[in-house]
């Protein structure tokens, strides 16, 4: 009865022509002292403007991931760090003055599942991201990956709200990632002590360090505990950002809520 509810809803919605989502998280703030330090932060267009389209069965998903995570991401780098001055690209960073480090975050792959995917019980995200840090002269020291992730019950099977829901979720859930464990990288350390990174910063830290990806548990109203891992599906040919970007990992399965 679930999936027929779900067909029959996302049926309807097919018949409006899909469902477009543009997530906007708010971030808590955090109980974290800042890094007493400058640093530069990179939001490229590729970030900006980086939208997911995908059909899953038979509907067009058309989620606009820029613009909350341009939000989220003021939000995270201006709780890490003393001082943060935002460019539009690395090479307007490298005028920047006073400078320790600069980043560049970008999202490399976003997959789901719906409900009609678990059987009518809930959807979830996976967000992985991947973090470029280099020197104040924009040399590269390290990339950093990041993955979030995120669930949300299904509840009703209809306008794609569990699956914004779930998103919001993956979207904290990297951004907890990066304010604790951060810190305990290499290059969080000499910020710590207000050094200006140097590529020799990177040295001793092997190239595409991992921030840890295990999810984060949560209990509230959008999580299931009980619900099984659901492998999510391949992405289809539409599933790119909006914008040329490297070539994305292999996808990850998103997380059944609780796991």
């Amino acid at each position: 009865m679930r999936v027929l509810a779900g067909a029959v809803a996302l049926a309807a919605v097919s018949a409006c022509g899909g469902i477009t989502l543009k997530p906007d998280p708010v971030l808590p703030q955090p109980l974290l002292q800042p890094l007493p330090s400058t640093v530069g932060l990179v939001l490229a267009d590729e970030l900006r403007n980086y939208v997911h389209k995908e059909t899953r069965w038979g509907v067009e998903w058309h989620i606009a991931l820029g613009p909350g995570h341009v939000h989220l991401l003021h939000d995270i780098f201006k709780d890490s760090f003393r001082q943060v001055q935002e460019f539009k690209d690395l090479a307007a960073a490298r005028a920047g003055t006073g400078l320790k480090a600069v980043f560049e975050p970008l999202i490399d792959q976003y997959s789901f599942v719906i409900d009609r995917d678990t059987g009518g019980r809930y959807d979830a995200v996976t967000i992985r991201y991947r973090i470029n840090v280099y020197t104040p002269q924009g040399e590269m020291v390290d990339t950093l990956t990041l993955t979030g992730y995120g669930s949300a019950l299904a509840q009703g099977l209809s306008s794609g709200k569990p699956l914004e829901r779930a998103t919001l979720a993956a979207m904290r859930d990297a951004a907890a990632k990066f304010l604790v464990q951060f810190p305990q990288q290499a290059p969080g350390q000499q910020l710590a002590h207000d050094e200006p990174l140097t590529v020799q910063s990177g040295v001793d830290t092997a190239a595409n360090v991992l921030i840890e990806a295990v999810p984060i548990e949560e209990s509230g109203p959008d999580t299931d505990a009980g619900a099984p891992p659901t492998p999510a599906q391949p992405p289809s040919p539409g599933a790119v950002p909006a914008t040329p970007a490297p070539p994305a990992p292999a996808a990850e399965t998103p997380k059944a809520p609780g796991a």
